[in-house]
């Protein structure tokens, strides 16, 4: 009888790394390194230097840190985004709520049309969209001067101190509304129609369906929204600084905190300080909406 003797071969250990994974993330590990962390660590190295009269650039520490938090300038430009941030981002996500809500019912007729007319402000690039309002607000040449020349009065002053936070709001309401109900409405079309279904079988109503449903359903993407508008909060830019020279009285050169660090670096020249500026921002900006994103987290496990 011939025995026939079985070897069974052993799989090899592999002594050395394989390194293939990394020729698929390495191009974009190269690009993120040059364009966010790059950036980002000489703005902090900027921070600890002082351009003297004397001598260059001179080693501060963190003195230009102690400098910005008894800056009255950059206190008042924070409190103006924070005040814009608290009434404008609800004002806009509510709206956009209630846009996509009304879009997804089978109520309204021509949800295309609504649908495209919502977004399109968003596809105007906000330089354009800022000129298009600033020659609106215009009390000399644009809509509201020809409604106060009807009216015989000034009764419109959307350039004025008390109205001008207002009207930047409502700029950016008019522009990033489709944006949100987008969020909003995509979110809408993944609910189940058993859902809906179920519901009818039992005899909820429309206003139940809501509020059991679809709220439910919105709220991931309500977080998304509410953290993006309040990046886009802090960072409020364009628009105050293109209706700077509409209302030169009354916005100033710090009327946001990126105007702030704009004018330090390019017209004062206070490169240390202005990037000091901008990493405070940055730190606030994602201190709070880390907060936003953890506190909607557990409502969602909830």
């Amino acid at each position: 009888m011939a025995s026939v003797t079985l070897t069974q071969s052993r799989p090899m250990r592999r002594n050395r790394k394989d390194w293939r994974g990394w020729g698929f993330v390495g191009p974009f590990m190269i690009v993120f390194l040059a364009v966010l962390v790059a950036p980002v660590v000489y703005a902090i190295v900027l921070t600890l230097f002082r351009q003297q009269l004397v001598g260059g650039s001179g080693f501060v520490g963190l003195e230009n840190y102690a400098l910005l938090f008894q800056d009255p300038k950059f206190w008042e430009s924070l409190f103006r985004v924070t005040l814009f941030l608290v009434v404008q981002v609800p004002i806009m996500l509510i709206l956009s709520l209630l846009a996509a809500l009304a879009i997804d019912s089978a109520r309204l007729h021509g949800t295309g049309f609504f649908r495209i007319a919502i977004f399109l402000p968003y596809a105007v690039p906000g330089v354009v969209a800022a000129l298009i309002w600033g020659f609106i607000y215009g009390n000399q040449f644009g809509l509201t001067g020809s409604i106060n020349d009807l009216l015989g009065a000034d009764i419109l002053q959307p350039f004025s101190s008390d109205w001008i936070l207002a009207s930047i709001g409502n700029i950016v309401t008019w522009e990033f509304m489709g944006y949100n109900m987008l969020i909003f409405y995509a979110a809408l079309k993944v609910i189940p129609a058993d859902l809906y279904e179920a519901a009818e079988i039992d005899g909820a109503g429309q206003f139940r369906i809501i509020s059991g449903i679809k709220l439910p359903a919105l709220r991931g993407s309500i977080v998304i929204a509410t953290i993006f508008s309040i990046i886009g909060s802090f960072q409020l830019f364009n628009e105050p600084n293109l209706l700077k020279a509409l209302a030169p009285n009354v916005i100033s050169s710090y009327f946001t905190p990126n105007m702030y660090a704009y004018n330090l670096s390019f017209a004062g020249q206070q490169f240390n300080y202005s990037a000091t500026v901008a990493i405070v921002m940055g730190i606030i900006t994602a201190v709070i909406a880390y907060i936003v994103q953890l506190r909607g987290s557990r409502q969602e496990v909830r």
